[in-house]
């Protein structure tokens, strides 16, 4: 980088070379800083691909798991309850709850699907459960709602690559 943003005729004085020698020499080392910085952009493109492969699998796999199970539990948040101001509040589990309270970025912590459940829930009933005040609660389900929509944009951008990719297999 130093020799590339030295002038071309001091560089050609300080080497004793003539200035288009050392025209061809800064080029070729821009060339190389301009490759290593494509490779540096295609590793990151390449770990968010693969991040969002993860993700997009784990998302594929609870859906596929026994959708019985959150009947099961509605089927328990439905026969458990009296109160009103509860019931908002039942639809999400103990886990999430303690996520909630417990962690610094519960919205890092939580799936997806929890996150939708967080950001279902009315922030009254939320900020009740939690025993927060309405903003603190309010801001927690922001902070999901951003985080559930990073993800989202994550497994469009999966989803480009898929069909760019594919698009590429069938050229001859």
């Amino acid at each position: 980088k130093v020799l590339i943003d030295v002038p071309c005729s001091d560089l050609a004085e300080e080497l004793a070379q003539n200035e288009t020698k050392i025209r061809v020499l800064q080029d070729t080392l821009q060339q190389v800083l301009d490759r290593r910085e494509e490779e540096r952009q295609s590793r990151q493109l390449l770990e968010l691909y693969l991040e969002a492969l993860k993700t997009e699998d784990s998302i594929l796999s609870k859906v596929a798991e026994p959708q019985a199970a959150p009947r099961k539990e509605m089927d328990v948040v439905d026969t458990g309850t009296s109160s009103t101001d509860s019931s908002a509040t039942t639809a999400l589990s103990d886990q999430v709850l303690a996520a909630l309270k417990e962690k610094p970025a519960p919205e890092l912590c939580l799936d997806s699907q929890d996150l939708e459940l967080v950001l279902k829930e009315d922030a009254a009933a939320l900020a009740s459960a939690l025993g927060w005040d309405k903003q603190k609660a309010g801001a927690v389900q922001a902070a999901c709602e951003q985080e559930l929509s990073k993800r989202l944009r994550q497994v469009q951008a999966l989803h480009s690559l898929r069909s760019t990719s594919k698009g590429k297999k069938a050229l001859p």
